[in-house]
């Protein structure tokens, strides 16, 4: 909830029932992206949380993730590493595979984009499962970084991501 005043993001967020499937109450940030003072307000309080913390880059996996990611890292002043499905990096790569509901996914990172103690923030639009934020986590442990932190746009809570994600603290700024 809102102070007066203040954007009310979650009135940016569309529910779509029944996408992509019967049963789904899909959440459609297209109208604040669309909106650049609701963009802007989520971009400023995710980096009001982490602002004064120790946080050395901001990585996220495409596509949404770098929606959040990139501008986030403009304003904590910190780099960008981008995390890709496989043959979609142009230089070494660090790859981890990982289970899905109904089958496996990878994702990789450049070899070079995170350096051994580097302090990782991990950004995603939406925490359901966690299986890509886990994923995310375990491939920034491959490259003996450490998960600063794990940061949302939306959270999902009954679906159990945060506790996927255990024990790196995660934060989002609209639940469901």
């Amino acid at each position: 909830m809102s102070a007066p005043g203040e954007l009310d993001l979650a009135e940016f967020v569309r529910a779509i029932p029944d996408f992509p499937k019967p049963g789904i109450q899909f959440r459609d940030i297209t109208p604040l992206l669309a909106c650049a003072r609701a963009f802007r307000e989520a971009i400023r309080l995710m980096a009001d949380h982490y602002s004064g913390q120790p946080i050395d880059v901001v990585a996220a996996a495409e596509a949404r993730g770098f929606i959040f990611a990139a501008p986030l890292a403009l304003e904590l002043n910190v780099g960008f590493v981008p995390v890709r499905k496989p043959g979609k990096l142009p230089f070494d790569t660090h790859a981890f595979h990982y289970e899905l509901e109904y089958g496996t996914d990878t994702l990789e990172i450049h070899t070079d984009g995170i350096a051994p103690g580097q302090r990782v923030l991990l950004v995603d639009d939406l925490l359901a499962t966690g299986g890509t934020v886990d994923a995310c986590c375990k491939l920034v442990e491959r490259a003996q970084g450490m998960v600063a932190g794990c940061a949302f746009l939306i959270e999902l809570t009954s679906l159990g991501g945060a506790q996927r994600v255990a024990p790196h603290p995660t934060f989002s700024l609209l639940k469901y």
